[in-house]
């Protein structure tokens, strides 16, 4: 399961106001405004999409009463970001009564398994697009403008969507999401993914490496590799004579970071059975490859572990978390657990937290096992534990995990780090807010440096909450 970006409404909402598009006569084009849920790739396929639709001539808004064209990027992970879509559609579909015209489109993941239910039981939308399909989506525009519905949710085994330009919706101007792969081999029994996504691609190298100078030389300091299992990817040029070239992960990594010292590299998702020890050294042989890792565990329990098909049992992630502190003692590692999976006893519960005291996270996405439609999980289990007891059993993994993470932030307490400037601090115009290469999250006075987004500072920590580090400059 990829990491999932948990965010409010305003925070989720990526359209962003681009130059004004204009057709020959001066004419102001239609406005597409879009919103994104769930995990980063589905982030990074609304910029697909916004390229797509800017070629086609529409403008992007981040206001929903102008728009022409209703999106919503949808996640099919648990029941509640499905709700959460169901939600915002009607939402949307209130506005779209004030406008003559005007479309709702549901892409992603949620449009591919729910394609028939939101087209015809609940006539929320005219435009439904799975994530391989988003090339069709001007010929599915015209289709729904002249009254029908426009669907195509068919996987591929080809696309990459490595040609398209991303337009960068979040647009800080300092960190960007590039993607390397698609789809997913991994058969985990709770999880959609491989059913919506399709099964694993890996783009094009040299698409990626362009994607990643271009981005540096528009004066973005930092991007994130991304998969929904990155560590797999494997790319063989077509042609036969330059077969033996072929391009793994950590070859990747080193590509990536050999573009410039100044810029910065994370990736996302790794599955535990695939990150190797070529990828931990190449890490620690660059120091603007960020040190942090998202190895997902999901249950402290090798039975748990089992029907959830992970492929790896307790102690052999236990031996993956130890060798990556022992090349890289500096590391951080977060993680995703899911609470009360089929069959999960007291004493595989109290498994997970006793992996959770051993590895001590520095950030964890915990979630009550949701049951999805489609998947192995549905088919072979039943979901028998009682929601009482899903619920007691997140609070104490929450609470252990809070334990963790003060303690893990108020460990950085004197140190110095370097913290690449994000943006003004929400709470003060006084204060900018960074990360790390740990990838916490830093807040210090602006003082009276000459400074602006996209610098690096060098920041000693002062003080520590259990999700911020606080500090002071001590030198640009």
């Amino acid at each position: 399961m990829a990491e999932v970006l948990n965010k409010t409404i305003d925070e989720a909402i990526q359209g962003t106001a681009l130059a004004p598009s204009t057709d020959d006569e001066g004419l102001l084009t239609k406005k597409f405004y879009i919103e994104s849920y769930g995990c980063a790739m589905n982030f990074s396929d609304s910029e697909i999409v916004a390229s797509i639709l800017k070629e086609e001539g529409y403008a992007a808004t981040t206001i929903m009463e102008e728009a022409d064209l209703f999106l919503i990027n949808t996640c099919s992970i648990r029941e509640k970001a499905e709700q959460t879509v169901r939600n915002r559609l009607h939402i949307f579909r209130r506005e779209k009564k004030k406008k003559a015209g005007a479309l709702i489109g549901v892409l992603g993941c949620m449009a591919e398994r729910l394609k028939a239910k939101l087209l015809e039981e609940e006539k929320l939308v005219d435009i439904v697009i799975g994530p391989d399909a988003y090339r069709s989506l001007p010929s599915l525009i015209k289709e729904a403008e002249g009254g029908q519905k426009g669907v195509n949710v068919l996987l591929s085994r080809e696309e990459t969507y490595a040609d398209i330009s991303p337009v960068r919706l979040d647009n800080n101007g300092v960190s960007a999401f590039v993607s390397i792969m698609r789809g997913c081999n991994n058969m985990c029994t709770f999880c959609v993914v491989p059913f919506t996504r399709g099964r694993e691609r890996s783009r094009d190298a040299e698409s990626i490496l362009q994607e990643c100078r271009t981005l540096f030389n528009e004066g973005y300091k930092e991007i994130t590799l991304l998969g929904q299992n990155v560590d797999s990817y494997h790319f063989t040029p077509q042609h036969e004579q330059d077969q033996h070239n072929s391009v793994t992960f950590a070859l990747l990594l080193e590509m990536v970071a050999q573009i410039s010292p100044q810029l910065r590299v994370r990736f996302s998702t790794s599955h535990p059975k695939d990150i190797t020890d070529e990828v931990l050294f190449t890490m620690a042989k660059y120091p603007n490859i960020c040190k942090y890792i998202h190895l997902p565990v999901q249950s402290g329990n090798t039975a748990v572990l089992q029907r959830m098909n992970r492929t790896y049992t307790r102690e052999w992630y236990l031996n993956k978390v130890k060798r990556i502190k022992e090349i890289m003692p500096e590391a951080d590692i977060s993680t995703d657990i899911i609470v009360g999976f089929c069959g999960e006893t007291e004493e595989e519960h109290q498994d997970t937290l006793s992996l959770m005291d051993v590895c001590k996270f520095s950030l964890a996405y915990m979630y009550n096992y949701s049951e999805r439609p489609g998947t192995l999980a549905e088919r072979r289990y039943t979901d028998d534990v009682p929601e009482t007891v899903k619920q007691r059993r997140l609070e104490e993994i929450i609470a252990m995990y809070r334990r963790h993470s003060l303690l893990n932030y108020q460990a950085s307490v004197g140190q110095t780090f370097e913290v690449l400037i994000e943006a003004t601090s929400k709470r003060s115009e006084a204060h900018w807010s960074g990360r790390n290469s740990q990838n916490k999250v830093v807040v210090f006075p602006k003082g009276s440096y000459d400074l602006d987004k996209a610098n690096y500072v060098m920041v000693k920590i002062t003080s520590a909450t259990s999700g911020t580090l606080l500090g002071e400059i001590v030198s640009v």
